[in-house]
């Protein structure tokens, strides 16, 4: 039986609702937790400070997404939650934190030129405590002519102007994408390049990164095999699903009793 995004939803109430009473395993979960703690070594201090500021029941957050039509969950999704709804999910109802907010600005098509030059609007104007940005699927593409170097400038800018508003800074690099039989012609051929990139932005600006391309690169039989994606380049509900846990797990928020963490959802 097909189930569209009202069937996903009401799978999330009854399965977090039961988890509220009575602990639920579920023991075929797409991801484990505490699958990346040892990847945060270099990061220690803004994923302290972001642990400690869940913590405080007392003071509600602010969490920004922002990015391309990945992020902005466009299209692609087929009516299944984005991977910042899952987010809201897990950190607004699962976690008790009722009060945070959290906005997703992304724009279908963008690169980071274009939230550089809307910054204010996107992020500024919200005063947020934490902004999560994941981007390069359209920096990478040769017809807008963005060259590897300026894609780290405007990392390094985004950064920059993140911590300036008193929010901590997130970095998620983009999914893998299927290049097709001739991968060196593909119009994103460099998007491996622009992760990597991501990666040492990442590293010289001690930023917490969520390595999506990573994991997905590890399962790439598995990816195609089980259908993450709606196209060679976005990710469907399967895959969208796969991200929030991955943010679960860099993050420290995952559990196995939650099920947004570790419930299995029919995506027939």
């Amino acid at each position: 039986m097909k189930r569209n995004r009202r069937d996903f939803i009401g799978i999330v109430m009854r399965g977090t609702l039961v988890s509220a009473v009575v602990p639920v395993f579920f023991p075929k979960a797409l991801m484990g937790c505490n699958l990346t703690r040892d990847m945060q070594q270099s990061t220690k201090g803004d994923l302290k400070k972001l642990r400690d500021a869940i913590g405080d029941r007392e003071h509600s957050l602010k969490w920004i997404f922002t990015g391309d039509s990945i992020t902005q969950g466009a299209k692609h999704t087929l009516g299944y939650r984005s991977y910042p709804e899952i987010f809201a999910e897990r950190i607004r109802f699962e976690m008790g934190r009722s009060r945070d907010i959290v906005i997703n600005t992304a724009i279908s098509g963008h690169t980071t030129r274009e939230i550089l030059s809307d910054f204010d609007w996107r992020v500024g104007q919200f005063k947020p405590n934490v902004v999560s940005l994941m981007i390069g699927t359209n920096d990478a593409a040769k017809s807008r002519h963005i060259s590897i170097e300026e894609f780290e400038d405007n990392l390094k800018q985004l950064v920059k102007k993140i911590r300036s508003v008193d929010a901590i800074p997130l970095l998620q690099t983009p999914n893998i994408i299927n290049m097709g039989e001739n991968p060196e012609k593909n119009e994103r051929a460099a998007l491996p390049d622009f992760a990597e990139k991501m990666r040492h932005v990442a590293a010289a600006t001690n930023t917490i990164l969520v390595d999506h391309m990573v994991y997905w690169e590890e399962r790439k039989e598995t990816v195609f095999k089980e259908g993450w994606l709606n196209d060679p380049l976005h990710p469907n509900g399967k895959g969208h699903l796969q991200m929030a846990r991955l943010l679960f797990n860099t993050l420290d928020i995952c559990d196995g009793h939650s099920f947004t963490c570790a419930g299995e959802v029919n995506f027939n």
